[in-house]
């Protein structure tokens, strides 16, 4: 599976099944509302999906400029951190905002969907790739 397609159901099963294990833990973590936490997760996952094509398609571009294209762990762990650390930037207001949260304290919980998504996400991605293969670069 390659191109385009290969980027939407990544991107769509990447977030469905976050939503699956993520909604039910941050309403036990946070101690709020299944709904209030799940309409807040559902909006940071529609901003994940767009960063996500986009992220990937640069990600893509970059390594195909590469002299490997292996996808190691120092790779896999420089583009979880590279995701994550653009998603934190663009969700850290929404949080502060929709939980009435300083932003001291949006952070610590932004840290925490980032922590669950960093580890979520390098692991997604090395069963994403195993079930369906490298895409063709270049």
């Amino acid at each position: 599976m390659q191109g385009i397609k290969r980027r939407v159901i990544h991107t769509l099963s990447f977030e469905v099944i976050a939503l699956i294990i993520a909604v039910p833990l941050f309403t036990w973590v946070l101690g709020t509302g299944l709904k209030h936490i799940g309409i807040m997760t559902l909006v940071m996952s529609l901003i994940a999906m767009i960063w996500n094509m986009s992220f990937n398609k640069l990600f893509e571009l970059w390594e195909a400029r590469q002299r490997s294209q292996h996808r190691t762990i120092k790779r896999r762990v420089m583009h979880a951190l590279g995701f994550e650390g653009g998603l934190l930037v663009a969700t850290l207001p929404l949080i502060a905002w929709w939980m009435q949260m300083s932003i001291s304290q949006a952070v610590l919980t932004d840290l925490g969907f980032m922590l669950f998504f960093l580890i979520y996400g390098f692991l997604f991605n090395w069963s994403f790739d195993r079930v369906f293969g490298l895409p063709k670069l270049g």
